[in-house]
């Protein structure tokens, strides 16, 4: 009996680091701002024959709807990675280290993801967090909003959130009131939500309404006037311009490649992100 019981635990060992050693990739969903930049800046969107832009994230990838369901997922399962807002960042998960290809024969300079080394450019997948909206019918309680937003006030609170602060504006208050509903990418809502608290505590007749979705939802919301302002984890695309939207680039904000704790790994390249997330490696064991 003894013997049997060692034999079906060493089945269940062999059979749990096989698991562990399989990588489970996650990612966000189509419409998402930071699955946009993230595929642009790791080379997991390439072109086609045609010359067309394909994402070729691997069909075996989970894909969730929001940057605390895709940490919420990596920090349960040891053989996870994702990619989340750097501001979001907790002690829930690991951050890897990310080097840029280099050249053939050089040694790969791994970088820590950090405000300091996005604002300095060391950090390769960096993007703008975006606000945009319609300039003719944009209220001047909403053009206040964002004029205090681009201020020193607003930027202190920008950086106390872990995000790369813009050279803040002068700003002048106004005499403001009404309600304002700005929507969009679930990365940009939280730092948006924070914003909110400090400029209604400023101005007690204003009510802000924060909807989180994602940053393509957030563009056809200000384009079609269901949003006073929508915001974007990426860059406002051509189409979202030619729909008369105006962009307004409120901080920097860096992607964070994270995994579970308990994984041993520490850093990767960006073409190792780029197969793993296209599911040329499939095993932690190629990377390690």
């Amino acid at each position: 009996m003894k013997k049997f019981a060692a034999i079906l635990l060493s089945l269940v060992m062999t059979l749990t680091v096989a698991l562990a050693d399989s990588i489970y990739v996650v990612s966000r969903e189509d419409g998402s701002g930071t699955r946009a930049a993230f595929i642009e800046l790791t080379g997991v969107e390439q072109k086609d024959a045609d010359g067309n832009k394909v994402d070729m994230t691997t069909v075996e990838a989970a894909v969730y709807s929001g940057t605390s369901e895709v940490k919420t997922t990596v920090s349960q399962d040891v053989a996870a990675i994702g990619y989340i807002s750097l501001g979001s960042m907790d002690a829930s998960v690991k951050a890897l280290k990310v080097a840029r290809n280099p050249e053939d024969g050089a040694e790969a300079v791994y970088v820590e993801a950090t405000p300091e080394n996005v604002a300095s450019g060391d950090y390769a997948i960096a993007r703008p967090f975006n606000i945009a909206y319609k300039a003719d019918s944009l209220s001047a309680t909403a053009q206040d909003f964002i004029n205090w937003i681009l201020s020193a006030e607003g930027q202190a609170i920008v950086t106390a959130q872990k995000y790369v602060a813009k050279e803040p504006a002068e700003y002048q208050a106004a005499p403001v009131a009404g309600k304002i509903v700005i929507g969009g990418s679930s990365s940009v809502g939280p730092l948006m939500q924070k914003l909110e608290e400090a400029y209604e505590a400023l101005h007690p007749e204003v009510d802000i309404e924060v909807q989180i979705s994602d940053s393509s939802t957030g563009m056809r919301g200000a384009a079609d006037g269901s949003f006073d302002i929508g915001m974007a984890s990426r860059e406002v695309k051509a189409s979202e311009l030619e729909a008369g939207l105006t962009p307004v680039t409120i901080c920097m904000d860096g992607i964070a490649v994270i995994v579970n704790n308990g994984n041993a790994v520490e850093g990767l390249t960006l073409n190792q992100i780029r197969d793993i997330f296209t599911g040329e490696i499939v095993d932690w064991d190629e990377v390690k």
